[in-house]
């Protein structure tokens, strides 16, 4: 299965943002615990390459990894390097969408307005994250003459509101502070706490 393929199935990416490095395996233990197959480690975290790294190698055909905040080429580059599955921005550059293609990797940058979004599209880029998603309705008004491009919105969608992003046409979401907080004390029930809303973000998603 292809790394753009598992993105279609799981849907939910799990981003992870300023998180103490010594606990990434134990955070993304417990997403996995709860159904989060695709994980998304923020080049602006500490020790992001490393963490990228080290859980491709510890969630090897168990998880996607793959890199965010990728802003120019050099990001791009970095996280390549690093074994990144895909890359993620919250902006539009054309070289990170080019690096992403050049290495075979998925391409998610970020675009906001329907020109931008199209640009990315038809520079190659495999989805396009809506950023920042004002709410589903913008999802919606942006995909009724652009139903033929893949959207991830990002910002704002927990459990109670995924089905109206996926009824609005997204194909994949992109999930933070809903998941993991990076002011949170990463301890054994705030591990199960990250499950638990894991969990329901799945079945959420699986409802529909």
């Amino acid at each position: 299965m292809t790394s753009l393929s598992q993105i279609f199935e799981h849907k939910i990416v799990a981003i992870l943002r300023g998180m103490p490095p010594a606990e990434i395996t134990n955070i993304a233990n417990a997403l996995y615990d709860g159904g989060i197959r695709l994980l998304e480690i923020t080049l602006n975290s500490d020790d992001a390459l490393p963490a990228i790294e080290q859980l491709n190698h510890q969630f090897k055909n168990k998880m996607l990894i793959g890199a965010g905040t990728v802003i120019d080429e050099t990001d791009a580059k970095n996280a390549i390097a690093a074994g990144a599955a895909f890359l993620i921005s919250p902006s539009l550059d054309m070289q990170v969408i080019k690096a992403a293609k050049d290495a075979g990797i998925v391409s998610i940058p970020g675009a906001f307005t329907p020109t931008e979004i199209v640009a990315a599209h038809k520079n190659g880029a495999d989805i396009i994250k809506i950023f920042p998603c004002l709410n589903a309705d913008y999802v919606k008004n942006i995909l009724a003459p652009l139903n033929f491009i893949k959207v991830m919105p990002t910002g704002g969608i927990d459990a109670s509101n995924i089905q109206t992003f996926a009824e609005a046409g997204a194909v994949a979401f992109g999930i933070g502070s809903a998941l993991v907080s990076s002011k949170a004390t990463v301890n054994k029930t705030y591990l199960e706490t990250i499950t638990t809303k894991a969990k329901q973000l799945v079945t959420a998603l699986q409802a529909i």
